[in-house]
């Protein structure tokens, strides 16, 4: 139960937390975005983060917050390729996602 809470919880308050950043304006953050092509878009796609924390974190709706989370990470990890601006960022949120879908519910692998 602790594993499944843990599993649940620490992906989505790391997006989550991703999300209130991009709607605070944090200027690191805007800056990254602008130098990625995506500036004006920051405050939109901080919506999309808590948004699909949120689906995630219900049992109800957790399959569709993993797969609308793996989809925007996997574009984030697409966006920062092209870009040659690859960091670790996109890639921390995705694993741990995938690792708690996994807990939670492996019949959504099979």
């Amino acid at each position: 139960m602790v594993i499944q809470l843990l599993a649940t919880w620490i992906p989505a308050l790391l997006i989550a937390l991703s999300g209130v950043l991009k709607l605070s304006g944090n200027p690191k953050i805007v800056e990254g975005m602008a130098a990625l092509g995506v500036g004006r878009y920051v405050r939109l796609l901080g919506v999309m983060e808590l948004v699909f924390a949120a689906l995630f974190v219900f049992p109800a709706t957790m399959k569709l917050g993993f797969i609308l989370a793996s989809c925007y990470f996997g574009g984030a990890i697409a966006t920062e390729l092209s870009h040659d601006a690859l960091k670790a960022n996109p890639f921390i949120p995705i694993v741990l996602l995938w690792i708690g879908a996994f807990v939670r519910d492996r019949a959504i692998f099979f």
